[in-house]
């Protein structure tokens, strides 16, 4: 009897140990597929993608020359310019938010009798993009731009004479304003049309500096700004001599367009590469003949301000940082606009000097090595 007892017992010890076992291994089971589960929705959850991200770069240019008894002749000079590049981008779900603001500003110490001080590089420029992605990579986008300086710009002649104004903080200014497509497959790369595109081309001069330089030059600087980035309209009706007059009284033009632009933003270790291209044309297209130039060429109402004739802006800027402080930049500045009159001199076959204002490319480049941070 006592050693079926002893069987019995040793007997359910050995199952109630064996369904323990079972249960624990389930129990375990069951949290190592909690504990997998909860860690594959976390990661889903966490991608390391930021909705935003800020990027940039600042630093200072600066280059000096020293010459003695140099038969090549030139000056001792110094240039030095300071800039800022930042970009504010926000991306989630089906919005995006891209944001740039490009700052530049250089002076030039030349040594000379006259003009020794020279603004050399002059730079404001703000751009802002908000887009709804209705289908991947495609997103509705508005935009909006802007486009300045901080200083007078001067034309220099190296003599004692004053300098002309013939530029200044919000004369002129280019804002933009559009609704359009943009596509931008990833965070690098975008391509933007519009064609609902508003641009207003500004001359503002306060009366009180106007009536100063008018005073000291003997020139109406507002009207001479004003002519040179064709902010004017003519009248609708010509005078007895059949002369259309210019009207100079209002401060911007505006024109509707198409707008084209295109964007890249790159940046590999301690290189970084940004080029914006902006092109744009307004819908006008006036054949009123308002006169003929000193070439003979007729006028038109719209200062070929027509349809097919495109603004162009393209900026680059590549860097590259040694060591976390030393950098070496690139930048470089195309520009041609549609009605914005550049005086070139030459001397004709005659020998005498000629002076013609016409449409033309602008191009800056500036090289530099320098203190900079790009982050």
């Amino acid at each position: 009897m006592k050693l079926k007892s002893i069987l019995f017992v040793l007997c359910m010890g050995a199952f109630v140990a064996a369904n323990a076992q079972e249960v624990d291994k389930a129990t375990v089971q069951k949290q190592a597929d909690a504990a997998a589960s909860a860690a594959g929705d976390l990661k889903k959850a966490d991608t390391g993608e930021k909705d935003w991200k800020f990027s940039g770069a600042v630093g200072l240019n600066a280059a000096a020359t020293g010459l003695w008894n140099w038969a090549a002749g030139g000056n001792n000079n110094v240039n030095g310019v300071v800039y800022g590049r930042f970009r504010l981008l926000y991306h989630k779900n089906s919005i995006a938010w891209d944001t740039n603001l490009d700052m530049e500003y250089g002076l030039s110490w030349i040594d000379q009798p006259a003009d020794a001080f020279q603004k050399s590089s002059d730079k404001l420029s703000f751009t802002t993009k908000f887009g709804w992605e209705f289908k991947k990579s495609w997103y509705l986008t508005a935009l909006a731009g802007f486009q300045s300086q901080f200083a007078y710009g001067r034309a220099y002649d190296g003599t004692e004479a004053y300098d002309p104004i013939i530029s200044k903080f919000l004369a002129p200014a280019y804002t933009d304003l559009s609704v359009g497509i943009d596509w931008k497959p990833n965070d690098i790369f975008s391509v933007y049309v519009s064609p609902v595109a508003g641009r207003l081309t500004t001359v503002c001069v306060g009366n009180k500096l106007n009536e100063q330089y008018m005073a000291d030059q003997g020139v109406n600087l507002e009207q001479s700004l004003k002519e040179k980035y064709a902010v004017y309209y003519y009248e609708k009706e010509a005078d007895a001599a059949g002369v259309f007059n210019k009207m100079y009284d209002k401060n911007l033009r505006a024109e509707l367009g198409l707008s084209l632009k295109g964007a890249i933003n790159y940046s590999y270790k301690d290189l970084k590469l940004t080029t914006n291209l902006g092109l744009f044309t307004p819908y006008a297209w006036d054949k009123t003949v308002m006169g003929q130039n000193e070439n003979g060429n007729d006028i038109y109402r719209d200062n070929n301000r027509r349809f097919g004739n495109f603004d162009v802006d393209w900026t680059t800027a590549i860097s590259y940082q040694f060591f976390n402080c030393l950098q070496v930049t690139l930048s470089t500045d195309l520009r041609y606009y549609n009605g914005t009159m550049i005086a070139k001199t030459w001397t004709g076959k005659d020998g005498n000097e000629v002076t013609q204002a016409a449409e033309r490319v602008q191009f800056k480049g500036i090289l530099g090595i320098g203190v900079g941070y790009s982050f």
